[in-house]
C-alpha cells in the first residue's frame, strides 16, 4: 500500500528525532578511545598514568585530550590533591556513571557479534 505525503513525512520526522539524541550522545562518545577511558574509570579513581598503563597503544597526548573533552561533557572529574608532588586523580561523575548500562549492552552486543563472525565456517 503506498503511503500519502503526510505519512511519509510523519515518518521523517519521527526519524530524525530518533536519530538527533543518538547522534549528540556518539558526538560525545565517539572516537577510539573514549569509552576504554570511561571503562577504566568504570573500575575506580585513577592517575594519569594507572589509566594509560591499563589502554594499550593510547599516547599520552591523546589521553589527555580525551580527559579533558569528557571532563568538559561532565562524565569525568579531574581532583588535584595539594601535596608534594602534586597528585592529580580522575574519577567518573555520576552522569559518567549513567553509562553503565550503555557499556554493558555494548559489551553483550560486542560478545555475540565475535562468536557469530568468528564462530563462522570458512
Amino acid at each position: 500500500m503506498a503511503k500519502t505525503k503526510q505519512e511519509v513525512a510523519k515518518s521523517q520526522g519521527e526519524c530524525i528525532r530518533m536519530m538527533l539524541p543518538v547522534k549528540d550522545a556518539l558526538d560525545v562518545l565517539s572516537g577510539k578511545w573514549k569509552l576504554p577511558v570511561i571503562i577504566s574509570l568504570s573500575f575506580g579513581n585513577k592517575r594519569f598514568s594507572q589509566i594509560a598503563r591499563e589502554i594499550p597503544h593510547i599516547t599520552d597526548r591523546m589521553l589527555s585530550k580525551e580527559l579533558k573533552d569528557l571532563e568538559m561533557n561532565e562524565l569525568v572529574k579531574r581532583t588535584v590533591y595539594d601535596t608534594i608532588p602534586v597528585i592529580v586523580e580522575y574519577s567518573l561523575t555520576a552522569y559518567g556513571k549513567s553509562l553503565k548500562k550503555v557499556i554493558d549492552e555494548l559489551q553483550r552486543w560486542g560478545l555475540q557479534h565475535r562468536k557469530r563472525i568468528i564462530g563462522k565456517p570458512k
